[in-house]
Formats: C-alpha cells, sequence, structure tokens
C-alpha cells in the first residue's frame, strides 16, 4: 500500500541499501531508482522488500529517464507504458510513497504529444501515486514550460484512470527552462493545484539553457535566497537531487530545513 504524504526531507541515494544510506545522511526519506535510469528492463525483484515495506522511512521510486509516453514512435510510447507500469508493480512491492515519471516530449508537437498522455493513464493500473514532473529541456517537452504544462495537466485531469496522479516540481529544471522562479511555485500551484513532491536543486548553468544538471544548494546559478524562498512556498515533502559526498547531501537537507523552520518561526 502506498504511504500517505508525510512531513518529510530527503535525498536521491544509491538502490543498494537506501535505509542505510537514509541513516548516514540524516534523511526523513529517500528516492531510489528500481531499475537502469537509462535502460529498459523490467525491475528485478528486491530481497529487502520487505523491509522496505515495513520501514517508517517513506521511499520514492524515480521511473527510468527513458519513459516518454508522448512519443509519436509505437515502439517508444508503448515501450515507455510498459516500463512505466513495470515501475509502479515494483514500486507497490517495495511500499513507496509514490513514482515520479518524468512528463516527455513529442517531435510532432506539444499538442500531439498532451494527447497521448490520457491513454497511458487509461492504460495504466497503480497502488502508488504516481507524479508527473516538470522537465529541464527540449523544444516539445509537455512540462517544460509553465504553458505546456497547463495544457498537459488540463488533459490529464481529464483522463480516466484508477491511479492517483500528482505533481513533482524540480526547482533545477524550472530554470534550466528559462521560468521566472520569483513567483513559480504560485504560478504552478495555479495549473496544478498541489506540490506533492518537491525536488530541491541548484543549477550548474545560466537559466533558459535547458541543462539538466544539479549543482548543491546555494552553490549554483539560481541563488541561495530564491531556493529558499521557493523551499518555503513549496513546502515539504523535499528531496534533494544534489551531487556529492555524504556531507554535501547532509549540507544540503540542513539548507532545506533551516529554510522551512524560519519560515515556520515567522508564521
Amino acid at each position: 500500500m502506498a504511504r500517505k504524504k508525510k512531513t518529510m526531507v530527503g535525498a536521491h541515494v544509491a538502490p543498494g541499501k537506501p535505509l542505510k544510506e537514509a541513516e548516514a545522511i540524516s534523511a526523513d526519506c529517500v528516492q531510489i531508482f528500481l531499475s537502469d535510469p537509462q535502460g529498459w528492463k523490467k525491475p528485478p525483484p528486491r530481497k529487502d522488500a520487505g523491509e522496505l515495506r515495513d520501514s517508517a522511512v517513506p521511499l520514492y521510486v524515480h521511473a527510468p529517464y527513458l519513459i516518454n509516453v508522448c512519443s509519436p514512435r509505437n515502439n517508444v510510447r508503448y515501450g515507455s507504458r510498459k516500463i512505466l507500469q513495470q515501475t509502479c508493480d515494483a514500486a507497490a512491492e517495495v511500499g513507496a510513497a509514490a513514482v515520479i515519471v518524468h512528463a516527455g516530449y513529442a517531435e510532432d508537437g506539444i499538442n500531439e504529444g498532451v494527447g497521448r498522455w490520457p491513454r497511458t493513464l487509461e492504460m495504466l493500473t497503480s497502488e502508488v501515486p504516481v507524479y508527473i514532473e516538470n522537465t529541464a529541456g527540449g523544444e516539445n517537452a509537455v512540462a517544460r514550460r509553465f504553458d505546456a504544462l497547463a495544457q498537459l495537466w488540463e488533459a490529464v485531469s481529464k483522463a480516466e484512470s484508477n491511479a492517483e496522479i500528482g505533481f513533482c516540481f524540480d526547482t533545477c529544471h524550472a530554470h534550466a527552462a528559462g521560468e521566472e522562479l520569483g513567483d513559480a511555485v504560485d504560478r504552478v500551484r495555479a495549473i496544478v493545484g498541489e506540490i506533492d513532491l518537491l525536488h530541491a536543486n541548484d543549477s550548474r548553468d545560466p537559466p533558459g539553457t535547458g541543462a539538466d544538471r544539479h549543482a548543491n544548494l546555494g552553490k549554483g546559478e539560481i541563488g541561495a535566497d530564491v531556493l529558499r524562498e521557493m523551499i518555503t512556498a513549496a513546502g515539504p515533502p523535499v528531496v534533494v537531487e544534489t551531487p556529492g559526498p555524504a556531507k554535501a547531501i547532509r549540507a544540503d537537507l540542513e539548507f532545506v530545513r533551516t529554510a522551512l523552520a524560519q519560515a515556520q518561526a515567522r508564521n
């Protein structure tokens, strides 16, 4: 069964021993891949599935990057639907809080790509919520710019599906897309209603480049103050997907917790 959303701050970690990783970096929750993020193979069974299910540490699952249900190419679209379903099944086995999947892109245009999402959701069966994530680059990406996201969300909201659909907002992706970050959280909320998970990431590159290269919080091109404002506006749960050793990740978690605590104190 999927866990209910909790007030948590955590990080993306290596998939081998996620609970030990969580303890090592003092994370409240973790995010992992259950299969090769650049591959099409079905997630293998995990010997620690029971331990993960029973743990008080919520586990988020990021679906493979290759998934693109918007593609006009049948083999890509059908393969994407298949591995998304398999990822959701595997996520349910480990009691995951949610599956996060990139919204995708369509070589034949955003309108066409958006139109392929409802059929995907109609076919999808999942005990675990599925969070669609905004993306960083691609001219025909269906959730790069917020106007395209609005179009996608209208289509998604009308789709008939037994899966609970939510939204994951990535700060680096919005920066890479060239969106104005000062009011980005409010604008996204106006579209999707609620941000179910925040990916708090700084960016190694200037705005609008489409480059999805993360930096540690306050160390990149977004800026510490802007990140703090976005974190507090979106609220928890928050997962950082930042690089470096455990010390750097712990510092990023502390950055998030301090921002949230300061906001709470002001209120």
